[in-house]
Order: structure tokens, then sequence, then C-alpha cells
């Protein structure tokens, strides 16, 4: 007894968080949902085209991956269900008892009635009272009787009613579970035929290994050289703003020397009040890179959307994702500086994905370009573009379009960009700033 009262007391407090629950998985599930179409329809594109690479792999172990969320998902949904139909079938048990009990004592208070039902029992019950007060007490008492077998056919009638309530309830979450399972059992299906399509696109890419690790050591030249470029385009940077603040500081520090000269001369024939010291500029940040004042604040804004900065190009995804990767089914590695991104077609616009300023625009060698566009402290570099609408110095907004995206140049039929993030002079994964 004391065990059903303490799971239902459980089922009371837990309908909240159940419904709390059920409101963000169907959330995620829409955002799931919407993802998987995406990426479908981006892989559609590519899927057929006779050259496999790379990309095409990724792309679909990143729809596995989105699968698999999905998937768990629904078992998140079945295990709250099965919750549901366990606690709202002993609270369903619960109130049948209740309604036993409140038939069983309806029953006996009929038949009790039913062999005092003359006037002539009800009368000699009042007039055998011992007094007058007596008498009204006993009229009060059989008022209060009759008001309580109404009460009691009230109650059977109110929880005959919440009975039925909780029975069409538990029928609906039943059919839920149902409609889920048989989610369930669709969606691992579809995760199976991708698994199978991996397998396909893997044993391409293993046939074509010496191809593909070309493209990897072309790649990788091509990672170091503007790796390179970038990190001599900063330290450049940082030069630069050292020397301005070295010029700044000696500037002050002449005016601070007149000031002081012109007190002592003033004091010797007058009584004047001493002059404040010129104000020292503050540029230091925390890995020697100097800072003024509107860099600081640009450092900050950057640093406090981490995790919400918008993707360089619209209706594209990450291909090759950030830091060290191994292709499948080959002894092939690579390390990515950045995220490579591809685009349904080449010319696709590539945008700041933050305020800034143009440092540079730079040639790569191979008839595309790069940007590099400082954000204060941080660094965020685009390259393979076919075209730049932005020159040196150049300020830009968030979103503000700067360039085109180039040609694939590893197989692919659409575009791609490669985006680099520094915080001053190290290389870190973009992915973790992006939304998501």
């Amino acid at each position: 007894m004391k065990k059903t009262a303490i799971l239902l007391i459980i089922f009371l407090a837990s309908i909240g968080v159940f419904a709390q629950d059920r409101d963000k998985m169907e959330r995620d599930r829409a955002a799931l949902q919407k993802e998987l179409k995406e990426i479908q329809s981006v892989y559609n594109k590519v899927k057929g085209e006779t050259r496999v690479n790379l990309g095409q792999l990724n792309l679909l172990q990143k729809k596995m991956a989105v699968q698999n969320k999905y998937i768990n998902n629904i078992n998140g949904e079945i295990k709250h269900l099965n919750n549901d139909i366990y606690l709202s079938t002993l609270e369903l048990n619960r109130m049948q008892k209740q309604l036993d009990t409140l038939k069983t004592q309806y029953s006996r208070s009929v038949v009790y009635a039913y062999k005092t039902k003359s006037t002539y029992d009800y009368l000699n019950f009042i007039f055998s009272a011992n007094d007058f007060n007596d008498a009204l007490k006993r009229v009060a008492y059989l008022r209060t009787y009759r008001v309580y077998r109404q009460q009691q056919v009230e109650n059977i009638l109110q929880t005959q009613k919440e009975i039925e309530l909780r029975k069409q309830q538990l029928l609906g979450k039943k059919n839920q579970k149902s409609s889920a399972l048989s989610n369930q059992t669709h969606q691992m299906k579809e995760l199976e035929d991708q698994k199978k399509e991996k397998d396909v696109v893997v044993n391409k890419l293993k046939s074509k290994e010496k191809e593909l690790g070309k493209q990897i050591a072309d790649r990788k030249k091509k990672d170091a050289q503007l790796k390179n470029s970038i990190a001599a385009i900063i330290r450049r940077e940082i030069e630069a703003r050292k020397k301005a603040e070295e010029e700044e500081n000696k500037r002050l520090a002449a005016i601070e020397k007149a000031r002081t000269t012109s007190t002592t001369a003033s004091s010797s024939t007058a009584s004047a009040p001493a002059a404040s010291p010129a104000k020292t500029r503050t540029t230091t940040s925390a890995a020697n890179i100097p800072l003024n004042e509107k860099e600081v604040i640009l450092s900050n804004s950057f640093a406090s959307n981490r995790g919400k900065l918008p993707h360089p190009v619209d209706n594209g995804y990450v291909s090759i994702p950030f830091g060290p990767y191994k292709v499948p089914g080959t002894s092939l590695s690579g390390d990515n500086p950045g995220l490579t991104y591809t685009t349904p077609s080449p010319g696709a616009t590539v945008k700041s994905v933050f305020d800034g300023e143009v440092l540079s625009v730079f040639n790569l060698g191979d008839g595309t370009q790069a940007v590099t566009i400082t954000h204060g402290k941080y660094f965020t570099t685009y390259s393979n573009l076919s075209g730049v609408s932005v020159g040196k110095g150049s300020s830009v907004k968030t979103g503000q379009a700067i360039g085109r995206a180039a040609a694939d140049d590893e197989g692919g039929s659409g575009g791609k960009v490669d985006f680099i993030l520094m915080v001053e002079m190290k290389n870190v994964n973009p992915g973790l700033w992006l939304r998501r």
C-alpha cells in the first residue's frame, strides 16, 4: 500500500516534468527533421557525381550522426510514454478501487434506507427523542443523511467520469507509443540504408586511394602555405600595433614632460594646482598583442558571441571538419586547420562572420584569393575565393559579403571555401564559435 502511494506521489509530481520534457523533445525532433531534410537535399545533388570525394563521405557521416540523434530522440519519447503508461495505469487502478469503495458504501446506505423506509420509522425515530432539542438534532441528522446519500451518488458519477477520461488518456498514450515504435522502426531502417550507402562510398574511395592520396598531399601543401601566409599577416599586424603603441607612448611622455616643466616654472612665481598626468595608453592583451580601446571592445564582443556567429556561407555544409581526420578504409589521413565548406555551386556569396577590418587580401598561387579580417585579437580567414569585393583597410560588418566561392578543386561539382579562425597566433576550431 505504501509503495503504491509513493508511486502515485511520484506520478503527480512528474506530470509537469514529463510535459516539459515532451515539449523539448518535440522541438528537438522538429529541428532534427529539418536538418535531415536539408542534408538530404544537398546530398541528392552530390551523390550522383561520378568522382567520389571526401565531401560526399563527410556529408553522409554527418547525416548518419543526425539520424542517430533522431533515433535517440524517439527512444526518449518511448521511455517517457512507458513511464506515463505505467504510472497512469497505477492511478487508474487506484481510482477504480476508490469507485468500488464508494459503491460499497452507497449500497450499504441504500440497504439501510430500505429497511427504514417507512414514514412510521422516521416519525418513530423523531418522536422517541428525550426532549425537543434532541428531536431537532434528529431531524437535522436525517437531512444530513439525505445530503450524504446525494453526495455519494455525485462522487460515484464524478469518479466514473474521471476513470473514463483516464482510460481515454491512457489509450491516447498507447497510440502515441505505437506510432513512436513504428517511426523508430522506419528510422532504424533509414540508418541501415545509410550505412550501406556509406560502405559503397568508402569502397569507391578505397579503390581510388592513390588519387585521393595525391589530393590530400596537395591539400596539406596548400594548407601549410595558407597557414604561413596568415601567420606572417598577423605578425606584421602585431609589429605594426607595437610600433604604434611605442609612438603613442612617446607622444604622451613628451606631453607629460612639457606639462611638468610648465608646472615647475609657474610654481616659482605663483601658487598653481598640480597638473594632472597625461593618460597612458592601455593596450596590452593576454598574449602580447597590443590592443587599443576600440579593439578591446571588439575582442570582448567577439568572445561574447561564441557559439552564435553566422556561418560564412549560406546553403553550404562542412565537408571536411576541423583537425585531424582519417579516410575510412584507407591508410590516408589529414589535418584541417579550419572548416572546409562545400556550396551547391561555385560563385556562392562568402560573408564575414563578425564586424572587423580587412587586414589583407592575397593570392594563393592557384588563381584563387583569400581574405583575412581582424576582430581585435581574433582573426578570420576566408580562402579559395574566385573573387573579392573588399580591400585592405575596409571596415566590414557581420554578414557582409566579402567575396565568392571558387570551384571545388577536389572533384566536386560545387564551390568550396576554407574558413580559419585564429586567436592571436593560436589556430582554434571555428565550429565552437559558429551557430549550431
